[in-house]
């Protein structure tokens, strides 16, 4: 199965001047775990994850001050929509994250998440037990 078949086609969108409470909101209201940043003055997508707000959190920074683009990761991996979902998962698995930017030439096309490819996963191996 390929990226383009689990992937999250609606994607949050974010600015680098967002506050980071701005964004926590917008990703608990949608029911995700990443936002993707796009800066109209750089070259390039960046993520900002559930994780990015826990740790600026957890280190005392001010939710509302913070801006999402002081903590987010620009040096993303990107995945293709024709990757397989064992090569998303490996990545995933090399990088240390849960969550990839799928690219469509240099389109952002969707988000894959851990839980995306499991929910894949579980549903075939619910079928081929049947």
């Amino acid at each position: 199965m390929q990226v383009r078949e689990a992937m999250s086609s609606e994607v949050l969108v974010v600015g680098p001047e967002h506050t980071l409470r701005q964004a926590a909101r917008m990703m608990s209201a949608r029911g995700i775990g990443s936002a993707v940043v796009i800066d109209p003055d750089s070259e390039g997508v960046g993520i900002m994850t559930e994780r990015d707000v826990l740790n600026a959190i957890g280190a005392g920074l001010d939710c509302d001050v913070e801006r999402t683009g002081a903590h987010l990761t620009w040096d993303v991996v990107y995945a293709g929509p024709d990757w397989t979902l064992e090569e998303a998962a490996a990545a995933m698995a090399r990088g240390g994250f849960r969550h990839l930017v799928v690219l469509d030439g240099r389109e952002v096309a969707g988000v894959i998440s851990v839980r995306d490819i499991m929910r894949v996963w579980a549903a075939i191996r619910m079928v081929a037990t049947s």
